[in-house]
């Protein structure tokens, strides 16, 4: 989970000087963080904002694949010479290291709007502006319901783990019109007390999402798997095909 990441790059880096900083970026290979101080690092959705003592910006996002580390420092900085290493932040006592991030930029921290402005409300953030959300939600029409939980521009932070299990959970088809949801209210903020949870115990839910063919935890049918979205930005899809059945009639898009 992006919460923990960056609470571990807080416990690791706030307040004390950078001793060493390796930005293995093309736009951002020359810029100098030695010196600077981190302030914290703030999660938004799937990005994470790292600010420094001297109004800048460190932005990361992790995509598929990505992931940071963290580990006392060595003098010899053996670990750090891997060719997936896009960026490293030393102090004196701990390295946090960026693996295969998908994004990185350097920006002045008044502009951090430039690069997340876009984006939907926080499900995890604290109050949660569901009004904003459920307003992005309407405009969405009959896109379907799992789809408009992944898209980020209508709440950011839900991802291919929490739209399965939200579903999953409201007894919801994933193909179901985003406009014919019962209550979209309801399942945003189950997906946000799953992932609030997820946050505190460290682990997903795991009721559907990766049990392909595996029993239903609720009922036993074996539990199938389509896709969101269209290629090359798809998304598998866990569900039961009993407890989230299609509503009847319907017309099952492709991958459903």
């Amino acid at each position: 989970m992006l919460r923990r990441t960056a609470a571990r790059l807080d416990l690791a880096l706030v307040g004390s000087p950078l001793a060493r900083a390796d930005l293995r970026w093309p736009t951002a290979a020359t810029v100098d963080l030695v010196g600077r101080t981190v302030l914290g690092t703030r999660p938004y959705g799937k990005h994470l904002l790292t600010r420094f003592d001297d109004g800048r910006t460190l932005h990361t996002h992790l995509r598929m694949d990505g992931y940071w580390r963290v580990h006392r420092t060595e003098p010899s900085g053996s670990r750090e010479r891997s060719p997936q290493i896009r960026a490293v932040l030393a102090t004196d006592t701990w390295t946090a290291v960026g693996h295969l991030l998908g994004m990185l930029d350097v920006v002045a921290t008044r502009d951090e709007h430039t690069l997340i402005g876009h984006l939907g409300p926080d499900v995890l953030d604290d109050p949660f502006d569901a009004a904003e959300a459920l307003t992005r939600w309407a405009a969405q029409g009959a896109t379907p319901a799992a789809e408009v939980l992944l898209d980020q521009t209508v709440v950011a932070g839900i991802g291919t783990i929490f739209m399965a299990e939200s579903l999953f959970a409201e007894r919801l088809w994933p193909w179901l019109p985003a406009d014919q949801v019962p209550d979209p209210g309801r399942l945003l903020l189950v997906a946000r007390r799953l992932m609030q949870r997820s946050v505190t115990s460290g682990r997903p839910p795991g009721h559907v999402h990766g049990r392909f063919r595996r029993p239903c935890v609720r009922c036993g049918t074996p539990v199938a798997r389509g896709e969101a979205r269209r290629p090359p930005m798809q998304r598998p899809v866990f569900y039961c095909p009993r407890c989230q059945a299609a509503p009847s009639p319907v017309t099952r898009p492709a991958g459903a």
